[in-house]
């Protein structure tokens, strides 16, 4: 179990450790965590896992070629899947924001929060967390399934996107799909969420009854996309996706 709690946790003594580069998740002795190690002092730290004080630290000089943190998702039972995003995620926010978006000095730490202060103007920045949509859109029994130029060789998977500034969940289910793929929505039903550290988003997921068939896609972030059924899928996304999950429960509940 992990526990997002930062009371308590001392520098002086060891824990466990998860460390990380620009390209991969360093193996350790349980799944991605080093036990019974000492932090260093640019360790930042994440919470309790399993009894075990836990912290992050990235090493953006080290050279060795650790497994990309996306095979870890395939390898790690749940709670360990959980705390590798929460490291990946403040690791990338630790990196990202040293100075102050508003006035330009160097942040520091708050303690016992994921939080940095500016010492000149107070400006507090917390870990950036991106909302987006996922959606599988179906008729009947068809589901419709689209190809993004990024995906490999004979992949599809369902639509995603960004939520935009003022917008509601469903708004931009709707908006992105028409953008994407030029079809329809009415009723959208939600089903469940999914952290997808890559690098700050929330991947909120839902079904949605198509009110039009004809697809017209984008040509830019769609490349391919068409209608399918559970006896003739084309290539899936991996186990561990909340866009699997989405296809999955759908086959099933038929």
């Amino acid at each position: 179990m992990f526990e997002r709690s930062l009371v308590g946790l001392d520098r002086t003594r060891k824990g466990a450790l998860i460390r990380m580069n620009g390209v991969g998740v360093c193996p350790g002795d349980d799944g991605v965590l080093a036990l019974d190690r000492r932090w260093p002092d640019h360790a930042v730290a994440l919470g309790w896992f399993r009894t075990h004080p836990v912290a992050v630290v990235f090493e953006p000089e080290n050279t060795e070629e650790w497994p990309g943190a996306r095979g870890w998702f395939s390898q790690l039972d749940g709670a360990q899947t959980e705390l590798l995003s929460t490291a990946l995620q403040v690791a990338s926010w630790q990196r990202d924001h040293r100075f102050c978006g508003r006035c330009g000095h160097e942040m520091r730490r708050k303690p016992f929060e994921f939080a940095m202060v500016c010492p000149s103007c107070r400006f507090v920045s917390f870990p950036r967390i991106s909302p987006c949509i996922i959606t599988l859109i179906t008729r009947g029994d068809a589901l419709l399934l689209a190809r993004s130029p990024r995906f490999s060789v004979g992949r599809f998977s369902t639509l995603a996107g960004f939520i935009e500034p003022g917008e509601t969940v469903e708004a931009a289910v709707r908006r992105e799909v028409m953008e994407e793929v030029g079809v329809r929505v009415g009723e959208v039903e939600y089903f469940g969420s999914q952290s997808w550290p890559f690098p700050h988003s929330l991947m909120m997921g839902f079904y949605g009854e198509a009110l039009s068939e004809e697809i017209t896609i984008d040509g830019v972030e769609i490349e391919a996309a068409d209608w399918f059924y559970p006896d003739q899928l084309p290539g899936l996304p991996p186990s561990f996706s909340i866009a699997r999950a989405l296809i999955d429960n759908f086959i099933e509940g038929r």
